[in-house]
């Protein structure tokens, strides 16, 4: 992975990362592909119509369904789904965490009954690098041990301590494959600070042969802690993050987090809100959220946000997507989801141009304003 600094504008940062399948420009959001694809979409809408660099799938998911097996004889992620840019996997450690009572954690890994037909799975750090790399992800997330939150120190700091062992332990499994994907590492910590600088630190100074993480992610935020207090953990986190290396939040979040977390410092997002809340019949605008279903976009001719230039907002009206909606049309899925990804990756585009040119306080300002 090439990594290049194309700007900063306070503690906001325009970054540039190539991988063997595409060159990203951060901000970046990534639409979330959960079994290798966008829910109602396809590589072709990714592409051509959304134009998106990179894309985010989910290892729970492809090896229980259809297995990693048969994606890495089906040529990798990228034939596999005919989406021929590039690849993010999380490493299943939200999914466990998700799982509730069906799931167990121990020093050695995450032993799981499968949501889809309660089969035993154990997952190490180690196998999951293994399925990742049936994948072909350009950039593999490590194994993590995720917690939800309030929790205790106690646990927060085995967390911690799993997590940078976890770690290490991909780390090592990795150099010593001799593989070329790139290898993120999670950081943990709840929203203690001094955790989290902790964990920061000890990930950062791991290395093995002469080799570290190719960039770093905090986790674990969004899981039911306040905006501000996910805000100021943030804060407290990037400075112990490297500057030469990409920074992810994972699974965050609003249009509002996403612009807080880069005035914070942090390069990558990814969440499900886009197409879940489209599905669901709200759409993202300049001015906030429309409720598509209500009554009074029955008659409504004009565009669901009259400054969009997606697909959707130049081609169809609102009255068309109430009555899709409505309707249950499979085509409301679609258009719906478009318009709210195009959304999400202007606004990160947006945001670029603005620390490019020196103005993201304004644009910060501004995007506020619009809201209100």
């Amino acid at each position: 992975m090439e990594f290049k600094i194309d700007g900063t504008c306070g503690n906001a940062r325009a970054c540039i990362i190539k991988t063997d399948h595409s060159e990203i420009k951060t901000p970046i959001f990534m639409p979330v592909g959960t079994a290798a694809a966008v829910k109602s979409l396809d590589a072709i809408d990714m592409m051509e119509i959304l134009n998106t660099n990179i894309i985010l799938a989910n290892t729970y998911h492809l090896y229980l369904r259809p297995g990693d097996e048969v994606i890495k004889n089906l040529g990798g992620l990228h034939n596999f789904s005919g989406y021929k840019r590039s690849f993010l996997t999380d490493s299943g450690g939200f999914q466990a965490f998700s799982l509730g009572n069906n799931v167990k954690f121990s020093d050695e890994g995450i032993e799981f009954k499968s949501h889809i037909d309660g089969s035993r799975h154990f997952f190490t750090p180690e196998k999951v690098i293994d399925i990742e790399y049936n994948l072909n992800s350009d950039i593999m997330m490590v194994l993590d041990d995720l917690i939800p939150l309030p929790n205790t120190k106690e646990r927060i700091k085995k967390s911690i301590q799993r997590t940078t062992n976890w770690a290490y332990r991909s780390l090592v499994h990795h150099i010593n494959k001799g593989k070329k994907n790139n290898l993120f590492a999670i950081i943990q910590g709840g929203t203690d600070f001094e955790f989290r600088r902790i964990s920061a630190e000890s990930l950062v100074s791991l290395e093995y042969k002469g080799y570290s993480f190719d960039g770093f992610a905090i986790g674990g935020l969004s899981v039911g802690e306040e905006n501000q207090l996910m805000y100021d953990t943030i804060e407290v986190t990037t400075p112990y993050m490297p500057k030469d290396k990409p920074r992810y939040l994972m699974g965050v979040g609003t249009p509002e987090d996403i612009i807080e977390a880069i005035d914070r410092g942090v390069d990558m997002f990814d969440c499900v809100m886009p197409t879940r809340n489209a599905r669901n019949g709200y759409l993202f605008t300049s001015f906030g959220t429309l409720r598509i279903k209500n009554a009074r976009y029955k008659l409504d001719d004009n565009p669901v946000d009259s400054s969009c230039e997606c697909y959707t907002c130049k081609n169809f009206s609102r009255a068309y997507l109430n009555h899709l909606f409505k309707a249950k049309e499979l085509t409301y899925f679609r258009l719906a989801s478009i318009h709210n990804l195009h959304y999400y990756l202007t606004l990160v585009k947006e945001a670029r141009e603005a620390i490019l040119e020196g103005k993201f306080k304004e644009f910060k300002k501004e995007f506020y304003s619009k809201r209100s």
